[in-house]
Formats: C-alpha cells, sequence, structure tokens
C-alpha cells in the first residue's frame, strides 16, 4: 500500500528553539493517528509544515507522493486542514464563508449544491448558517472550521485540536465522524487529551521537544514502556 504520508528528517527552527527535530514517519489509508504531546511538543509546527503553510528548515514532506515543496498545489489538493484556533473571517456568515471555501477548493456549483448541506449537517451547523462568524462560540466556531475541512472530500484530513472547546456531546459526535472517515481516509489529529487519543486513535506518535518518543498503537506502546495506562506511559517519557 502507498503512503498517504512520507515524511523524512523533518526539522524546524525558531530562533533558538528547535520545535521539530529530524522527524521521520510514514502514514498509510484507514490509519487515525493521534499527534500526543504537552504544549510546545512541536505538533502544530509538525501540522502546519505538513499543511504547507510553514516551510521546514530541512526534510521533505510528501501527500500521495507529491512533494509538498516542489508541487504545492497539487499536494495542498489532497489535504483537509483544521488549524489550531479556528481562524475563520469574522465579517462572513457561515454559508458565505462555506460557499467561499468550496470556491477555493474548485467544486462547480452542482457540487457545491450537493456538498454544502452535507458537510453542515455532518458538522450540525444547519441552523446557524446566516449568523456571522464573529458571533459565535468557541464550540461552533470549531464546528465550521471542521466543515470547511471536509469540504472538498479529501484523503488526508489534518485536525489540530479538533474537539477543542466542545461539550460532551460534540466531542463524541465530531469522535464519531473522524472514525467514520477513516474508512477511506487518512486522519492526523493533535491533541493533549489522553482520552481522546485511547478513544479513536489507531496509533498514536508521542511527541516532546520537537522529537518522536514513541509511536505505535496503544497497546504497543504500553507493552514497550512497561505501563498499565497511557498516563503512565505519558509522564514516563516526557518527565
Amino acid at each position: 500500500m502507498a503512503a498517504t504520508i512520507e515524511i523524512k528528517n523533518l526539522c524546524k527552527s525558531f530562533g533558538s528553539i528547535q520545535a521539530v527535530q529530524k522527524l521521520s514517519f510514514n502514514a498509510y489509508q484507514r490509519e487515525i493517528i493521534a499527534l500526543l504531546g504537552p504544549n510546545g511538543a512541536g505538533k502544530s509546527t509538525l501540522m502546519n509544515m505538513m499543511s504547507g503553510y510553514l516551510a521546514p528548515d530541512n526534510g521533505t514532506i510528501k501527500i500521495l507522493g507529491k512533494d509538498i515543496a516542489e508541487t504545492p498545489l497539487e499536494a495542498k489538493e489532497k489535504i483537509g486542514f483544521l488549524p489550531e484556533g479556528s481562524p475563520l473571517y469574522p465579517d462572513m456568515t457561515v454559508a458565505n464563508f462555506l460557499h467561499y471555501m468550496a470556491e477555493l477548493r474548485g467544486l462547480n456549483k452542482d457540487q457545491q449544491k450537493q456538498r454544502l448541506p452535507e458537510v453542515s449537517a455532518l458538522a450540525k451547523i444547519e441552523n446557524i448558517q446566516h449568523q456571522k462568524i464573529e458571533t459565535l462560540s468557541k464550540g461552533y466556531l470549531r464546528r465550521v472550521g471542521f466543515a470547511q475541512s471536509i469540504l472538498s472530500d479529501p484523503p488526508l484530513l489534518l485536525l489540530d485540536e479538533p474537539t477543542d472547546g466542545l461539550d460532551p456531546n460534540q466531542k463524541e459526535h465530531i469522535r464519531s465522524l473522524i472514525t467514520d472517515m477513516s474508512r477511506q481516509k487518512t486522519i492526523m489529529i493533535s491533541t493533549h487529551l489522553l482520552e481522546e487519543a485511547e478513544t479513536i486513535a489507531t496509533r498514536i506518535i508521542l511527541m516532546n521537544q520537537g522529537k518522536i518518543l514513541a509511536d505505535g498503537t496503544l497497546d504497543g506502546i504500553l507493552k514497550q514502556q512497561r505501563c498499565d495506562t497511557l498516563e503512565q506511559a505519558f509522564k514516563k517519557l516526557t518527565r
């Protein structure tokens, strides 16, 4: 099976801070990979480089065989990205924003007519279509951001803290969607929530200070670290 993501010797520094240090890994279809680590571990920096938002200092990123530095448009069209903090256009209504994002993604009128109601229903934002984004709660902002990330039905989803700001029922809904969509996609989420990684991830990449400390299934990591819980393994590896 061909890799959806190929990352080799990836590095990124901000001044004297080494945010990502020589990371290498591949990811495949049907995987839900949780990037797990404390604040400052390098998770968001890695996500931003994978999406093409940040350029690495060294190393390569390939999305379905397309180098994101050499063929950025071909690589990025395969990616749906939910960045940290849900940066959206505050003066737009939700409907206008999703329509605008659909046009940027190259969806024609017929595709938009079908896809916009679908993603709104999936994200449960049908009732706020005519509200301005600046009036939305943090939870709704996250759900609108999630909706735009799946608009073009991309094969790769990069979701940075996808359930941040959601109430327990909303978290369960988004996690269920992620599980369902993984049958046809590769999904990578970043999180600092141990139970989120335990609940939905098929693979966990545990990061700290820009490095990968563990990479495998939950059971594999627990066995390797001789721990009973992910919390114990997390503390052991990040202390």
